[in-house]
Protein backbone atom coordinates (compact mmCIF):
# COMPACT_ATOMS: atom_id res chain seq x y z
CA UNK A 1 0.00 0.00 0.00
CA UNK A 2 1.21 3.50 -0.86
CA UNK A 3 0.08 7.10 -0.32
CA UNK A 4 0.65 8.67 -3.74
CA UNK A 5 3.23 11.08 -2.31
CA UNK A 6 6.20 10.68 -4.64
CA UNK A 7 9.52 10.65 -2.76
CA UNK A 8 11.80 11.22 -5.72
CA UNK A 9 12.18 10.90 -9.46
CA UNK A 10 14.33 7.95 -10.43
CA UNK A 11 16.14 7.40 -13.71
CA UNK A 12 16.31 4.19 -15.73
CA UNK A 13 20.00 3.35 -16.25
CA UNK A 14 19.91 -0.19 -17.65
CA UNK A 15 17.40 -2.45 -19.38
CA UNK A 16 17.80 -6.16 -20.10
CA UNK A 17 15.31 -8.05 -22.22
CA UNK A 18 14.05 -11.18 -20.50
CA UNK A 19 11.21 -12.44 -22.73
CA UNK A 20 8.36 -11.96 -22.31
CA UNK A 21 9.41 -9.12 -19.97
CA UNK A 22 12.28 -6.89 -18.95
CA UNK A 23 14.70 -6.45 -16.09
CA UNK A 24 15.67 -2.86 -15.50
CA UNK A 25 17.81 -0.79 -13.13
CA UNK A 26 16.72 2.52 -11.64
CA UNK A 27 18.91 5.11 -9.96
CA UNK A 28 16.63 5.60 -6.96
CA UNK A 29 18.26 8.17 -4.71
CA UNK A 30 16.63 8.46 -1.28
CA UNK A 31 14.20 5.63 -2.05
CA UNK A 32 17.09 3.15 -1.94
CA UNK A 33 17.78 3.98 1.71
CA UNK A 34 16.88 1.06 3.96
CA UNK A 35 15.38 -0.96 1.10
CA UNK A 36 15.73 -4.76 1.20
CA UNK A 37 15.39 -7.47 -1.43
CA UNK A 38 11.69 -8.29 -1.79
CA UNK A 39 10.45 -4.84 -0.80
CA UNK A 40 7.69 -3.21 -2.85
CA UNK A 41 8.32 0.08 -4.64
CA UNK A 42 5.70 2.10 -6.49
CA UNK A 43 7.11 2.99 -9.93
CA UNK A 44 4.86 5.36 -11.90
CA UNK A 45 2.00 3.99 -9.85
CA UNK A 46 2.88 0.33 -10.47
CA UNK A 47 3.91 -1.86 -7.53
CA UNK A 48 7.09 -3.83 -8.34
CA UNK A 49 9.48 -5.90 -6.23
CA UNK A 50 13.13 -5.07 -5.59
CA UNK A 51 15.23 -8.01 -6.85
CA UNK A 52 18.76 -6.56 -6.55
CA UNK A 53 20.46 -3.64 -4.80
CA UNK A 54 23.72 -1.95 -5.78
CA UNK A 55 24.02 1.21 -3.70
CA UNK A 56 21.25 3.51 -4.92
CA UNK A 57 20.69 1.31 -7.96
CA UNK A 58 17.62 -0.91 -7.61
CA UNK A 59 16.70 -3.71 -10.02
CA UNK A 60 13.16 -4.75 -10.92
CA UNK A 61 11.43 -7.15 -13.27
CA UNK A 62 8.25 -6.41 -15.22
CA UNK A 63 6.30 -9.10 -17.06
CA UNK A 64 4.29 -8.99 -20.25
CA UNK A 65 1.04 -8.11 -18.46
CA UNK A 66 2.61 -5.13 -16.67
CA UNK A 67 4.35 -3.86 -19.79
CA UNK A 68 1.20 -4.06 -21.91
CA UNK A 69 -1.16 -2.45 -19.38
CA UNK A 70 1.05 0.34 -17.98
CA UNK A 71 3.36 2.97 -19.40
CA UNK A 72 6.34 1.02 -18.07
CA UNK A 73 6.19 -0.70 -21.45
CA UNK A 74 7.30 2.59 -23.02
CA UNK A 75 10.24 3.50 -20.79
CA UNK A 76 13.83 3.35 -21.97
CA UNK A 77 17.29 4.14 -20.70
CA UNK A 78 17.26 7.70 -19.39
CA UNK A 79 13.51 7.75 -18.69
CA UNK A 80 12.34 9.43 -15.48
CA UNK A 81 9.95 7.57 -13.19
CA UNK A 82 8.12 8.45 -9.98
CA UNK A 83 9.21 6.42 -6.95
CA UNK A 84 7.63 5.80 -3.55
CA UNK A 85 8.39 3.25 -0.84
CA UNK A 86 5.47 1.34 0.67
CA UNK A 87 3.54 2.82 3.56
CA UNK A 88 4.70 1.74 7.03
CA UNK A 89 2.20 1.19 9.83
CA UNK A 90 1.96 4.40 11.85
CA UNK A 91 3.16 6.69 9.04
CA UNK A 92 1.20 9.84 8.26
CA UNK A 93 -1.15 9.43 5.31
CA UNK A 94 -0.77 12.68 3.41
CA UNK A 95 -2.28 11.51 0.11
CA UNK A 96 -4.79 8.66 -0.19
CA UNK A 97 -4.59 4.87 -0.21
CA UNK A 98 -2.90 3.77 -3.44
CA UNK A 99 -2.58 0.03 -4.07
CA UNK A 100 -0.06 0.15 -6.91
CA UNK A 101 -2.44 -1.81 -9.15
CA UNK A 102 -2.95 0.26 -12.29
CA UNK A 103 -6.54 0.28 -13.59
CA UNK A 104 -5.88 1.63 -17.06
CA UNK A 105 -3.84 3.94 -19.22
CA UNK A 106 -5.00 7.52 -19.64
CA UNK A 107 -3.91 10.09 -22.21
CA UNK A 108 -2.99 13.72 -21.71
CA UNK A 109 -5.32 15.62 -24.06
CA UNK A 110 -4.97 19.20 -22.84
CA UNK A 111 -2.28 21.14 -21.01
CA UNK A 112 -2.73 24.76 -19.97
CA UNK A 113 0.33 26.25 -18.34
CA UNK A 114 -0.28 29.17 -16.02
CA UNK A 115 3.27 29.57 -14.63
CA UNK A 116 4.20 28.39 -12.17
CA UNK A 117 1.00 26.27 -12.13
CA UNK A 118 -0.43 23.98 -14.80
CA UNK A 119 -3.87 22.57 -15.59
CA UNK A 120 -3.95 19.15 -17.22
CA UNK A 121 -6.86 17.17 -18.68
CA UNK A 122 -6.68 13.43 -19.25
CA UNK A 123 -8.87 11.07 -21.25
CA UNK A 124 -9.78 7.89 -19.40
CA UNK A 125 -11.70 4.72 -20.34
CA UNK A 126 -15.44 5.26 -19.92
CA UNK A 127 -15.67 2.23 -17.62
CA UNK A 128 -13.72 4.21 -14.99
CA UNK A 129 -15.75 7.42 -15.29
CA UNK A 130 -18.15 6.45 -12.49
CA UNK A 131 -15.20 6.12 -10.11
CA UNK A 132 -13.85 9.63 -10.74
CA UNK A 133 -15.61 12.63 -9.18
CA UNK A 134 -14.88 16.31 -8.64
CA UNK A 135 -12.89 16.84 -5.42
CA UNK A 136 -12.20 13.10 -5.26
CA UNK A 137 -8.79 11.44 -5.36
CA UNK A 138 -7.00 9.73 -8.24
CA UNK A 139 -3.45 8.46 -8.72
CA UNK A 140 -1.75 9.55 -11.96
CA UNK A 141 1.60 7.83 -12.51
CA UNK A 142 1.54 7.11 -8.79
CA UNK A 143 0.85 10.72 -7.75
CA UNK A 144 -2.09 11.37 -5.44
CA UNK A 145 -4.08 14.24 -6.94
CA UNK A 146 -7.45 15.90 -6.42
CA UNK A 147 -9.84 15.90 -9.38
CA UNK A 148 -11.00 19.39 -10.42
CA UNK A 149 -13.82 18.28 -12.72
CA UNK A 150 -14.87 15.10 -14.49
CA UNK A 151 -17.15 14.07 -17.34
CA UNK A 152 -17.92 10.82 -19.17
CA UNK A 153 -14.47 10.33 -20.67
CA UNK A 154 -12.07 12.84 -19.14
CA UNK A 155 -11.06 14.67 -15.99
CA UNK A 156 -8.76 17.55 -15.05
CA UNK A 157 -6.28 18.31 -12.30
CA UNK A 158 -4.43 21.47 -11.22
CA UNK A 159 -0.75 21.04 -10.44
CA UNK A 160 1.17 23.19 -7.98
CA UNK A 161 4.78 24.18 -8.77
CA UNK A 162 6.19 21.56 -6.35
CA UNK A 163 4.40 18.70 -8.13
CA UNK A 164 5.61 19.92 -11.51
CA UNK A 165 9.18 20.06 -10.24
CA UNK A 166 9.48 16.77 -8.35
CA UNK A 167 7.35 14.41 -10.47
CA UNK A 168 7.22 13.33 -14.10
CA UNK A 169 4.00 15.27 -14.72
CA UNK A 170 6.12 18.36 -15.26
CA UNK A 171 7.54 16.61 -18.34
CA UNK A 172 4.31 15.27 -19.81
CA UNK A 173 3.18 16.49 -23.23
CA UNK A 174 -0.07 16.13 -25.19
CA UNK A 175 -0.53 12.53 -26.28
CA UNK A 176 1.57 11.01 -23.49
CA UNK A 177 0.21 7.97 -21.68
CA UNK A 178 -0.15 7.90 -17.91
CA UNK A 179 -1.01 5.17 -15.44
CA UNK A 180 -4.36 5.66 -13.69
CA UNK A 181 -5.60 4.15 -10.45
CA UNK A 182 -8.96 5.28 -9.15
CA UNK A 183 -9.74 5.58 -5.46
CA UNK A 184 -10.11 2.11 -3.92
CA UNK A 185 -13.09 3.37 -1.87
CA UNK A 186 -14.88 4.35 -5.09
CA UNK A 187 -14.40 0.79 -6.37
CA UNK A 188 -16.01 -0.74 -3.30
CA UNK A 189 -18.93 1.69 -3.33
CA UNK A 190 -19.59 1.03 -7.01
CA UNK A 191 -19.40 -2.75 -6.52
CA UNK A 192 -21.75 -2.57 -3.55
CA UNK A 193 -24.30 -0.56 -5.54
CA UNK A 194 -24.06 -3.01 -8.44
CA UNK A 195 -24.65 -6.00 -6.17
CA UNK A 196 -27.58 -4.32 -4.40
CA UNK A 197 -29.13 -3.48 -7.77
CA UNK A 198 -28.67 -7.07 -8.99
CA UNK A 199 -30.23 -8.49 -5.83
CA UNK A 200 -33.16 -6.09 -6.04
CA UNK A 201 -34.00 -6.98 -9.65
CA UNK A 202 -33.14 -10.67 -9.49
CA UNK A 203 -35.62 -13.52 -9.91
CA UNK A 204 -38.29 -13.68 -7.25
CA UNK A 205 -39.20 -16.98 -5.52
Amino acid sequence: MFTGLVETKGRVTEMLEQPPGYRFTIASGVVAEGVKIGDSICINGCCLTVIAIKGEMLDFEAGEETLSRTNLGKIGIGSSVNLERSLAVGDRLGGHYVTGHVDALGTLIERRDDPPWAHLRFRLPSKLASQVVSKGSIAIDGISLTVVDADQDSFSVALIPHTLQVTTLGERAIGDSVNLETDVLAKYVERSLQMNSTNATGPQP
